[in-house]
Order: C-alpha cells, then sequence, then structure tokens
C-alpha cells in the first residue's frame, strides 16, 4: 500500500504540525485461543484514544493504522466514516483543532511474521504465546498511532486476555476485573513499546543501588519463557548480568534507570536478537540453551542483554529523530554492550570476539555496494529496514571505540553524561551529540565527524619496513589506502606492534601508539628498534580499518600464526587474513591450510567458531572449483582429526564436532555421524544431547544417507518448536527435485509458513553439496522477486530475496542475470533493488576469489 512506507518528508511535516500529549490503548486477546475462524486473518481488537495538539487549526494530516477492518473513528467527538477516511493504512484527518482527541476502534491481525503481534502456537502443548515486535514501524499493526520516533508521548495499556494468563507491557501492571492494566509510561516513542501475554514461564528477583547521596533505587526483576522451556532456562545467571550491567552504567552515566521495572521475556519465532522496549525487553528464546553450548554463547548473550540495557539510556531516554541517525542508539548499544561486558562480567576477552567476529560483519557491508555512511541517508521505513546492518551496528561501535582513543575514555563518558540531562525523553540529531563532546574533549568534532560518520568506506593500512645496514629499523611508515569509490583517507589513533619468534612463541617486543593521518606516516618512534618477524598495524585494535601485513609479517604467520601469545593480537591477525582472502589476495586454499595447521592450537573459543565459519565460506565460495572437492576432503579430515584430539568434554570438543558435521563429506564421515547418532561408536567426553543430534542429522539428510522417516523419528524424540524447526531445515535439506520443488513451492508461493518455518526452509534448501540440483532456480528466482517484495511483509521478503538468490551458481551466467535484472527493473523498490545489488557483489567477490585460488596452481 503507498501510504505504508512512510518518508521521511511526510514525517517531518507531521512533526512540525502536530505534538502528542498521550495515548490510551485497549486490547481484547481473548479471539488468540480456540478455533480459527478460517474466515479472514484471526483478529483482535483494538481501541486507541490519542490526545494531540495541532498548532495550525483547521490544517490536515494523518495516523497511522494497517488492520483488516475499522469500526469506527471520532475525532474530537465527531464521527467520522471509516470507508472514507481509512486506506488500509492511514486515517485521514482533517480539519484539526488546536487540541484534539482522536478514538479508533480497530479490527487488527495476528501476526506470523514477527512483525506487530506476533501469535505462535507451541507445538508440544497447544499453549499460546503472544509478543509484539514493532521497529521501526509495526506498532502501527497493533493501535493507532503517529508511527514516527519524534512524537514521543506518554502510554496507557489495557488488555483483556484468556483466563490462566498474564501481561506485561512497558509499565508494572495489575489484573482486576479481568482486566490488566498497566502504569502510564514516561514519553516513549511508538515502536519501543510493548505487549507479551499468555501462559510464560515467569522468574523474579531484585536490583538494589544506593547511591552517593544516601537515595536508594529499586528496579523490580523479571525473566520469562514459555513453559516447554522452563527447564533449560538459567534465569539465574540473567539475572546475574543484568544486576552487574544495571550497576556498571550507574557507575558510568549518572543517571538513574528511568522506566520502574526491568522484565526480560524471551518469546517464541522472533526475527531480531532482541529488542530495547524500557521495562520490557524481548529477545529470541534461542538463547536459552537446550543443550551444551560454548562460552561463546554465553558471552553473546551476555552482550545482547547489555547491549539491550544501553539502550534504556542511548535510544529509549534520548532517541534519533529519523531514522538518518540511528547510530545514535545502535552504535552506541553495540560499544557500551562490549564496554561493559568487559568492564562488568566475567567475560573479560570481550574485545578479542568484538574484533573478530562483529568487526566482520561491518567490513563486509562497508564494502558492498549499499555501503553507507555511519549518519545515513534515510528516506523512507523501507531504507530504515534494510540499515538495521553491520555499518549502523559493528562499523559504528569500531567507530566509538576509536572516537574513546581520540577524546579520552573520560572526556567521552562526561559527553555522554551530559547528553543525557540535557535531553531526556527528547529527540536528538548528530549535531546534539557533537557538541557536548566538545564540550567535554575540547576538540574540534566537526573535522572526525566528516571524516568518521559522514563518509563511507574502510581504509587498509600496511606497514612498510626498511632496516638498515646494522639490521635495525631505519624507517617504519604505515600506508593509508582507500577505494576508488570511496576515496576517504581518515584520521587513524592506533598502536603499531612489533613482534619477534622467541623459544617458541611470537611475542610483541616493542609497541608505539600514533596518529596515522594522509597517504603514509613515519612512525619515527620505532626507528632504531630490533628488526621485527611481524609488524601489526592496529594492534589492540583501537581503529577501524583493514590490517594489511608486508611479506616479511605475512612470512611469518605462515609459519608461526598459532604460536601468537595475545589473544586479541592473534584474532586480529585471523581476521586480516580473512579479509585478504575475501579481497582475493591470499588464495582460499591458503586460508584453509592456517585453520588446519593453528585452529586446534586456539584457546578462544568465539575466535575458533569463527574460523570454522570462515574456512566454510573459504570452501563455498572462493575455492576454485576444480579444487573444491579436495579443500572439502582436507577440512573434513582435519575436523576429525581435531575431535579426537581436543580435551574429552570440553567446549573445543564440541565446537570441533559441529564443525565436522558441517563439512562431512565422505562415506566415512557419514558413517562415523550415523554410528554416533545410534549409539555404536564414541568419542570420548562427546555428550550426543538433543542439539548436537540435529546438527548431526542435517549432513546425513542434505546427502541422502537418512530418509524422511527417520527425521520423522527424531521428531518423535523432540516434539517441540525447536525440533519441528530443525525436521523442517533437514526436511528441505535432501538431495531431491521433488524435495526441492516443494521447499520453493512453500516459500516462494504461498504464506502458509511462519517466519520461522520460512527461515529454516531457506536455510535447509540451499545446501553447497547441490549446486547442480539448485541451478533451476536462478530463472525462478529472478521472475519471483519482483512479486514476493509486493506481496508478502517486508521481513518474509527480505528473508526470501537474500536466502534464496542464486549465490551457489557461481558463474559468469549468474552475474550476468542479476544484472539484466537490475538493468530492466530500475523502478523497482529501492530496497529490493538493494539487496540484489549486495547479493550480486557477493558473487562477484566469490568469482574474484576462486580466479585467484585457480592462479595458485600455476
Amino acid at each position: 500500500m503507498p501510504g505504508e512506507n512512510l518518508s521521511r518528508d511526510e514525517a517531518r511535516e507531521r512533526a512540525a504540525l502536530l505534538s502528542v500529549d498521550g495515548y490510551e490503548v485497549s486490547l481484547d486477546l481473548r479471539s488468540a485461543v480456540g478455533e480459527d475462524s478460517g474466515d479472514g486473518p484471526r483478529t483482535f481488537r483494538s481501541v486507541t484514544t490519542i490526545r494531540f495538539r495541532c498548532n495550525e487549526p483547521g490544517a490536515s494530516s494523518f495516523a497511522d493504522l494497517i488492520a483488516p477492518s475499522v469500526t469506527s473513528v471520532s475525532l474530537n467527538g465527531r464521527d467520522l466514516d471509516p470507508g472514507e477516511v481509512f486506506d488500509g493504512s492511514r486515517i485521514t484527518l482533517e480539519d484539526l483543532a488546536g487540541d484534539n482527541e482522536l478514538v479508533v476502534d480497530a479490527q487488527c491481525a495476528y501476526s506470523r511474521t514477527g512483525e506487530g503481534l506476533h501469535r505462535f502456537v507451541d507445538p508440544e502443548d497447544g499453549e499460546v504465546y503472544l509478543y509484539t515486535q514493532y521497529e521501526p514501524a509495526d506498532s502501527r499493526r497493533v493501535f493507532a498511532n503517529f508511527e514516527q520516533p519524534d512524537l514521543k508521548a506518554p502510554f496507557r495499556f489495557e488488555v483483556r486476555a484468556p483466563e490462566g494468563w498474564t501481561v506485561w507491557s512497558n509499565g508494572a501492571g495489575e489484573r482486576a476485573d479481568g482486566v490488566w492494566r498497566f502504569a502510564e509510561t514516561r514519553p516513549i516513542s511508538t515502536y519501543i513499546t510493548c505487549v507479551v501475554a499468555g501462559p510464560y514461564h515467569y522468574v523474579t528477583d531484585t536490583y538494589a543501588r544506593t547511591f552517593a547521596d544516601g537515595t536508594t533505587l529499586e528496579i523490580p526483576l523479571g525473566a520469562l519463557c514459555r513453559k516447554a522451556l522452563a527447564p533449560h532456562f538459567d534465569a539465574d545467571d540473567v539475572f546475574l548480568v543484568t544486576k552487574q550491567g544495571l550497576d556498571f552504567f550507574h557507575d558510568h552515566f549518572d543517571y538513574p534507570y528511568p522506566f520502574g521495572k526491568y522484565d526480560q521475556a524471551f518469546v517464541p519465532e522472533y526475527n531480531l536478537g532482541a529488542m530495547e522496549n524500557p521495562g520490557l525487553v524481548t529477545f529470541r528464546e534461542e538463547f536459552i540453551f537446550r543443550g551444551k553450548v560454548t562460552q561463546a554463547s554465553y558471552e553473546g548473550r551476555a552482550n545482547v542483554v547489555l547491549h539491550e540495557m544501553a539502550h534504556m539510556w542511548f535510544g529509549d531516554l534520548v532517541t534519533m529523530e529519523w531514522w538518518d541517525d540511528l547510530w545514535l542508539k545502535e552504535s552506541f548499544a553495540d560499544f557500551m554492550g562490549e564496554f561493559s561486558l568487559v568492564g562488568a562480567t566475567r567475560f573479560k576477552n570481550g574485545w578479542v570476539t568484538f574484533a573478530n567476529r562483529r568487526k566482520a560483519w561491518a567490513y563486509r557491508a562497508d564494502q558492498l555496494p549499499s555501503t553507507h555512511p555511519i549518519t545515513a541517508d534515510i528516506r523512507d521505513l523501507q531504507d530504515a529496514k534494510l540499515n538495521f546492518d553491520g555499518i549502523t551496528y559493528a562499523k559504528g561501535a569500531s567507530v566509538l571505540k576509536q572516537l574513546v582513543a581520540y577524546v579520552g575514555q573520560e572526556a567521552f563518558l562526561e559527553g555522554a553524561r551530559r547528553y543525557f540531562k540535557r535531553h531526556a525523553y527528547g529527540n536528538t540529531r548528530l549535531g546534539d551529540l557533537l557538541s557536548v563532546l566538545e564540550e567535554t574533549s575540547g576538540r574540534d568534532m566537526s573535522a572526525w565527524s566528516r571524516s568518521w560518520l559522514q563518509t563511507a568506506g574502510v581504509n587498509a593500512l600496511t606497514p612498510q619496513v626498511l632496516l638498515g645496514a646494522d639490521g635495525r629499523v631505519e624507517e617504519l611508515a604505515v600506508v593509508q589506502e582507500a577505494a576508488e569509490s570511496h576515496p576517504e583517507l581518515r584520521p587513524h589513533r592506533v598502536a603499531v606492534g612489533l613482534y619477534r619468534v622467541a623459544d617458541g612463541t611470537l611475542e610483541r617486543y616493542a609497541r608505539v601508539e600514533t596518529d596515522v593521518d594522509g597517504a603514509r606516516t613515519v612512525i619515527a618512534e620505532l626507528a632504531g628498534a630490533d628488526a621485527p618477524d611481524l609488524v601489526l598495524v592496529n594492534d589492540d585494535d583501537l581503529t577501524y580499518c583493514k590490517i594489511r601485513f608486508d611479506e616479511t609479517s605475512l612470512a611469518t604467520l605462515r609459519a608461526h600464526l598459532g604460536s601468537v601469545t595475545d589473544p586479541l593480537a592473534r584474532a586480529l591477525c585471523w581476521s586480516a587474513l580473512w579479509n585478504m582472502t575475501r579481497d582475493a589476495l591470499l588464495p582460499a586454499r591458503d586460508f584453509v591450510d592456517l585453520v588446519l595447521r593453528f585452529a586446534g592450537r586456539e584457546s578462544e573459543i568465539g575466535v575458533l567458531q569463527m574460523l570454522h565459519a570462515w574456512a566454510e565460506s573459504a570452501l563455498t565460495h572462493y575455492s576454485a572449483p576444480a579444487r573444491r572437492e579436495t579443500t572439502a576432503r582436507l577440512l573434513a579430515e582435519g575436523a576429525r582429526r581435531e575431535l579426537y584430539a581436543a580435551g574429552a568434554g570440553g567446549e573445543q570438543q564440541l565446537a570441533w564436532a559441529r564443525f565436522f558435521a558441517r563439512t562431512a563429506t565422505a562415506e566415512a564421515d557419514f558413517d562415523l555421524l550415523r554410528d554416533l547418532l545410534e549409539g555404536t561408536a564414541t568419542v570420548e567426553g562427546l555428550e550426543l544431547d538433543q542439539e548436537l543430534r540435529w546438527v548431526f542429522l542435517e549432513p546425513l539428510a542434505a546427502h541422502g544417507v537418512v530418509d524422511e522417516k527417520a527425521l520423522a523419528e527424531e521428531l518423535a524424540r523432540d516434539d517441540t518448536a525447536s525440533g519441528k524447526r530443525h525436521q523442517v531445515r533437514c526436511l528441505a535439506a535432501r538431495p531431491s527435485e521433488a524435495v526441492k520443488a516443494q521447499a520453493w513451492a512453500q516459500v516462494v508461493e504461498s504464506d502458509a509458513l511462519s517466519n520461522a518455518m520460512v527461515e529454516a526452509t531457506i536455510a535447509g534448501f540451499s545446501q553447497g553439496s547441490q549446486r547442480e540440483l539448485l541451478a533451476p532456480y536462478a530463472e525462478k528466482y529472478f521472475a519471483a522477486i519482483e512479486r514476493v517484495w509486493a506481496e508478502r511483509s517486508i521481513q518474509i521478503a527480505m528473508h526470501v530475496v537474500q536466502g534464496l538468490f542464486p549465490s551457489l551458481q557461481q558463474s559468469r551466467a549468474t552475474l550476468d542475470a542479476t544484472d539484466a535484472w537490475l538493468d530492466s527493473h530500475p523502478d523497482a523498490a529501492p530496497a529490493l533493488r538493494r539487496l540484489v545489488l549486495e547479493a550480486r557483489d557477493d558473487l562477484a567477490r566469490a568469482l574474484r576469489g576462486q580466479t585467484c585460488d585457480e592462479a595458485a596452481d600455476q
């Protein structure tokens, strides 16, 4: 519908005209249970009262609502004809008064796509669970409103729910006379309001803090999940991290948590990692671990808990005016999540994981044709939806880490404190933050902002070492490069480390922290140093850049990478080598060889798991086709070898077991997986829990070793929501034309599947071992995507367009077909074109990588 995609210009016009005093929202959710009528979508009643002012009486505007039907609309006591004023996404409001009251009574639809009010039926016990998810603009699927972040207001919710249910919202709630009523919120944006309802398992705790002035803050804590997941729910650990985070932010922000209670809901079929609704944060329930996982999983969950908590200040208390400045919340939350993780919890090596895993997301996004400045140009809501990306999150966080190095930690934190106090419950732009940082640091932030926040692209930093006749460093310089498309050379605050091999280890013996600016910077402080075996530019990961190596350093890493003693330095080397592989500067076989030789010595489990993912990607995308079978065999053999060599029962063993399953390629590999599943073979210390069983079953299904009957039997063992998702993925993975045709039809031609089942089906559909079987779907993909984009919700459309792109058909013909679609669809939705352009870029990069790998044979 044309009105669904609100533009920035429309939002600015409405914000200049209106201000909102408050909302009262009444939802009747009793229709969530019982038999479906089958006549159209299942709906619930939503009655909204909005009190707002108009500074130009007599003017016209509109409210937002996406609903199957509207029963009545009343403006200032005047009944309006819904058929005349409601077009399916907007309610026209004419002849506004100075003070206005709008009442809208609508039938809104429950969602199966994770957008709006999502309804989930647990296959294990038949219980129904509801939750809302709105960002950037889906609260209008639940109640009428002015759906833009700068029209903040207090909200009062009341909810009628089935007997036996509990309901949660942003404020504290009580049930009386069959209705749940919630305390009025502080002024917040529409997209961070929230309702969760159902027979959830609920655990409580309390956080208390006494401040220096003697005042005490007490915050009721809650954590909830589906009843079926309660046996696996380690709420104590969630509460531990929550309390540590609240202490950390109170210590550093000097602004007490402002939203009353703090509930955290782990909900099913969630599209995101989590959402920062004040007082009621929602998370994907996969953060409740049904089986054994590594510490990297617990670290990842803790990071997300703290990321969302940081949003209570960066995003909820102070909110960006429009989605152009999304970074004002997401970049800060990403940085503060890691900063507090290291500063307050047991995960002291969090910056190692950040350097290796999180920044890889940023590097990829920043080299796509769709790259954009951290402060982006967001024309409309579809643009906003796609900008929740690696630039806004991970690059933004990396740049903030560089900012801390640039202005100093205390100046940065004092700037944050002033920012909160100055703009509490308001909306801001870039300049509002820069002004307080100039105050606290004494630095002119305009040049820094232009270079780092208002330009796109990533720089590469390469050391140049000139040795004198005495064998010492005569000159050491850092060369900075940028892509032609984004030529900005930025000022970098970096540490340059010199390393040498001694007694079987590669250790740092000299370090200089300095400023790198322009095309070439001489590091005068390192003149006269002993000749290094390795020069690591951006040691300690202070800046955001791609690290390159001189020839001596690269040769040292080929021989001694596993002996780098510092885990952060080692992670930075691995990240640099992976970037070189993606940039076709290092053959894929060389990267795989490094993984096979040195990954078994990696102590950081998060880094190890990232290396496994990169090695799989090197095989699938960058390995020369003629070499692919050999590379696959070497990876499987190496994974099997490390599986048996790893410590019994340890997390390295678990990581290698999962990697072995994903790389299994030979009959002997499949025999071992099947024997482990059947219990006729064992690996000392390896516990085969239900989650690991599904990991082993997927490659067996993809290679035709197990059939539909075996997968049905496994589902009988694990007849749960998680088990059903696993089974659907495995079913779609089977190597059969009929299977692929069925999976394609279920995802592309039908909207019967929920978001989670769409995701599972797509994940199973595309298997690296089935390139020929999938080849016919390249043409079908380009014929379908514009229709899919027009007919499906944006979340499902994104799954289809990204997940079904023929990335395994790695040929010039596929590249040409992509270009032909782009050339013949210049007027397609910009967000759709962006996704196709990104997929095309990944494909072209894969072809360049394969050419590099082929050249290694010559």
